[in-house]
């Protein structure tokens, strides 16, 4: 009689998470950007140029213009619909083959496995290479395109290939793996938990939330990572900004990188960034979220009944 139930009930395709989760990265990247931009000034502010968030901010738009907030936007924006395309599409996956054979339930263990592996998946497939990009071009200062030494996305990944071959586009691989590694375990497992707790929704009773609903637990599930993650993200935009054309790097690695940023410039600084971080993510994972869970709500009210979302 289980396996019957088992049999008949319906999930929304991964397809279908996987195209919510990109549509939802577009319209995070073009919202956020400025703080992602800032976020990376300050982390690679050694000389105390700038004296906060707004500080940052005005400097940047006073000396560079307002488009300068909007550096890196285009591998910023390819890179997050890439990126939330195989976080959603790979985490649904993962559910499917980590719930129960008898019951079709998802443990807790498995909501935390798979989205770690879809954290680990997104991390080497997509997103260090494009952070590799998206910090190199950011770090450049000023408005003349001649003085730069990247012209762009293109070019500038061309220049990484030419100068430190097609590894240096995997440059702070193993922070970026442990980074979204966590993140993602946590922020599927508490947007789930989020949406029983405030709005009485679980998977498999059809419930549809409303945008700001969704906002709302986005915007929660969001907050832990950067915190827990902190260190990684300093670690891994420090080893992407280092050029191996430059002669011998400072940091050799993840570990040799956390211990001289330790020794140098002490403990906090491994959680520079950190308010920039949580003024990003969290609204993004609300922005995401409310895209996402409103296109596979009309998938579920087009074509199918009690869905598990």
């Amino acid at each position: 009689m289980a396996e019957k139930t088992h049999e008949s009930k319906k999930t929304i395709p991964s397809y279908m998470k996987a195209l919510s989760g990109s549509l939802g990265g577009v319209m995070e990247a073009c919202c956020l950007q400025p703080i992602d931009v800032i976020k990376t000034r300050l982390q690679l502010d050694r000389s105390g140029s700038y004296k906060g968030i707004i500080h940052c901010g005005t400097t940047i738009t006073r000396n560079e213009g307002v488009r300068a907030l909007w550096k890196g936007l285009t591998p910023f924006a390819t890179h997050l619909t890439l990126k939330y395309t195989l976080r959603m599409g790979s985490n649904a996956v993962l559910q499917s083959a980590f719930k129960d054979a008898q019951t079709g339930n998802l443990s807790h263990h498995g909501r935390l496995l798979s989205g770690f592996g879809a954290g680990v998946l997104e991390a080497l497939v997509i997103v260090t290479p494009f952070e590799v990009v998206k910090i190199r071009l950011q770090q450049q200062k000023g408005l003349s395109p001649e003085l730069l030494k990247y012209k762009g996305p293109l070019h500038c990944a061309r220049m990484i290939i030419r100068e430190e071959g097609i590894l240096g586009l995997w440059a702070g691989a193993a922070p970026t793996v442990m980074r979204n590694g966590t993140n993602q375990a946590a922020m599927f497992t508490a947007k789930n938990a989020f949406d029983g707790i405030l709005w009485e929704r679980h998977e498999g009773d059809g419930k549809l939330l409303q945008p700001w609903q969704s906002m709302i637990s986005g915007f929660l599930a969001g907050t832990a990572g950067p915190v827990c993650t902190g260190p990684f993200d300093v670690v891994k935009t420090r080893l992407m900004a280092q050029s191996r054309s430059g002669g011998e790097l400072k940091y050799k690695g993840m570990l040799h990188a956390i211990k001289t940023i330790y020794v140098e410039e002490g403990l906090r600084t491994l959680w520079t960034g950190l308010l920039p971080r949580l003024m990003r993510i969290p609204p993004g994972q609300a922005i995401m979220w409310a895209v996402a869970d409103q296109i596979t709500g009309f998938y579920e009210r087009r074509y199918m009944k009690n869905a598990s979302l």
